[in-house]
């Protein structure tokens, strides 16, 4: 595959597996939590709408760097993301991603004073493809463990492809 081959698959998992697994640095380690991507292909900037009563901001705030996770099932790839994230107040980007499904956890919509916007700028993505089905999967060990070998998952079991 060529290198912008993998950068369009990148964006096609974002695209396809909204939510993801964001990881920040606390105070106490490493926290993980999920939200919902909303994918800006043309500008390479992953949006998701977020609540600042969350310490999510302030993680970010004292540490910029982040990880995410995103897994599609549909193509059974997994994918993860390092990249650096900042957290603001902007009620008209808010307007521009907003989905219904923020109205859940924040009833007042973009304009709620608990509205943030947080800004993922890609720098690294690490894709693995897995088997092609659970079958597959299970043969694969089968087969790897009664030859005392690495089970062969994949053609291509993992491509880092730089984002920027």
């Amino acid at each position: 595959m060529t290198k912008q081959n993998d950068l369009s698959r990148v964006w096609d998992i974002i695209e396809k597996a909204p939510v993801g697994m964001l990881t920040t640095r606390s105070s106490g380690g490493l926290r993980a939590r999920p939200l919902e991507a909303r994918a800006d292909r043309d500008a390479g900037i992953i949006w998701f709408v977020t609540d600042v009563r969350g310490a999510k901001d302030d993680e970010i705030d004292a540490a910029h760097d982040i990880g995410l996770a995103f897994y599609n099932s549909d193509g059974r790839t997994y994918l993860s993301i390092t990249g650096r994230a900042s957290v603001t107040r902007d009620t008209a980007k808010a307007k521009e991603v907003w989905k219904k499904t923020d109205d859940i956890w924040l009833p007042g919509g973009p304009d709620d004073p608990n509205a943030r916007v947080l800004r993922v700028e890609p720098i690294t993505a690490e894709l693995w493809d897995g088997p092609s089905s659970a079958a597959g999967a299970a043969f694969e060990f089968a087969k790897a463990r009664l030859a005392g070998k690495k089970p062969n998952l994949s053609k291509n079991l993992k491509v880092t492809v730089p984002m920027r």
